[in-house]
């Protein structure tokens, strides 16, 4: 599966550490692709581990507004 999340708070390459870590940490990651000029975050992930809700919720927990 991919999917693609905005993050509203993403702004310096700190914070694009902290997400790409929020989210690695979840198994069934695949691969994460960030873009801190349009603040989006694309995933690949199985979703047999892993679902979007999931991967939204590690990015809340680490701090980070989802839209």
């Amino acid at each position: 599966m991919k999917s693609v999340i905005k993050v509203c708070n993403m702004n310096t390459s700190e914070d694009i550490s902290n997400v790409n870590l929020a989210i690695s940490n979840n198994q069934g990651v695949i691969a994460c692709q960030i873009n801190i000029q349009s603040k989006q975050v694309e995933i690949i992930y199985d979703d047999y581990f892993i679902t979007a809700d999931n991967l939204i919720e590690s990015i809340e927990e680490a701090g980070y507004a989802v839209v």
